[in-house]
């Protein structure tokens, strides 16, 4: 299809199509997806994943920055009445999903009576961004079946302690249950890629979500140490603004969620995280 339109894939995109179709239904297979869902896509290229994700009977969104593209994943997907195609950006910023991606999901789920789920083969350079704006909101995924860099996975996997551990560990861990599903090689991809990838799920958890007083705060406390994530606890706190520059009796927090001022904030549990945050919070 690419070679019909004189085109490549483009490195500055990341793009890396996965052509293993036992892979790519595996993923399918893994979001449960039903005729009640609404789904968005990240990054659909020529579009086979999206078709696959169309015959489920959901609503697809699907979304790719590639403008080149776009002419091949319109012909692919011609008269699929469940399939919203939007030639864009998914990140106004890093902290933003584009606001007409969240108007057209806003609007798929007026009409829904499923779930919000993320099932995307994620471009390298914005998964990260992409998945913690999809759990903290405001737009909130109730599950996710996603293929990732492995170095992302393993980031999003990581416990308290390990070398990768880190935002994107605190995050999915305080709101979530994840799952490991595969190890991907690079030859699976079209055009190999030099790195590993994994396929992994998240579930949302109610329960855990429910613990969170203020998912704003939250975060922001997370960005504040993992922002300086050599230093101790007690030494980044001098660096904080916006709202927690108010604060000024982070010691007696520390103490009273049992968290080590003399800490790094790789040595902090999620749990404890959500616990100073609350503790923070009104």
């Amino acid at each position: 299809m690419l070679s019909s339109l004189g085109l490549s894939p483009n490195r500055r995109f990341g793009q890396h199509f996965l052509v293993d179709l036992n892979l790519m239904r595996l993923l399918v297979r893994s979001a449960h997806v039903t005729d009640q869902d609404v789904v968005l896509e990240i990054g659909c290229g020529t579009g086979s994943l999206t078709e696959a994700l169309a015959e489920s009977g959901g609503h697809v969104i699907a979304v790719d920055l590639d403008k080149s593209l776009f002419p091949i994943v319109e012909a692919q997907l011609a008269g699929l009445r469940n399939v919203t195609l939007m030639n864009r950006d998914i990140l106004a910023s890093k902290h933003v999903l584009d606001p007409l991606v969240l108007e057209a999901i806003a609007n798929a789920r007026r009409h829904s009576r499923g779930r919000f789920l993320l099932v995307a083969n994620l471009p390298y350079s914005i998964a990260s961004p992409a998945i913690i704006n999809l759990v903290t909101g405001p737009v909130v995924a109730d599950a996710m079946a996603v293929t990732v860099q492995k170095e992302v996975g393993d980031r999003m996997m990581a416990s308290a302690g390990d070398s990768h551990y880190g935002t994107l560990s605190v995050i999915l861990q305080a709101t979530g249950r994840l799952k490991r599903l595969r190890v991907l090689k690079p030859k699976v991809f079209w055009p190999p890629p030099q790195v590993e990838s994994a396929m992994l799920t998240f579930i949302r958890d109610t329960e855990k979500v429910d613990r969170i007083r203020d998912m704003t705060l939250f975060r922001d406390v997370i960005d504040l140490f993992f922002g300086h994530r050599r230093k101790m606890l007690k030494a980044a706190t001098r660096t904080a603004a916006g709202r927690l520059a108010e604060f000024h009796h982070w010691n007696d927090l520390f103490s009273c969620c049992q968290i080590d001022p003399t800490a790094r904030p790789e040595q902090v549990s999620p749990e404890q995280f959500v616990a100073l945050a609350n503790a923070i919070g009104p």
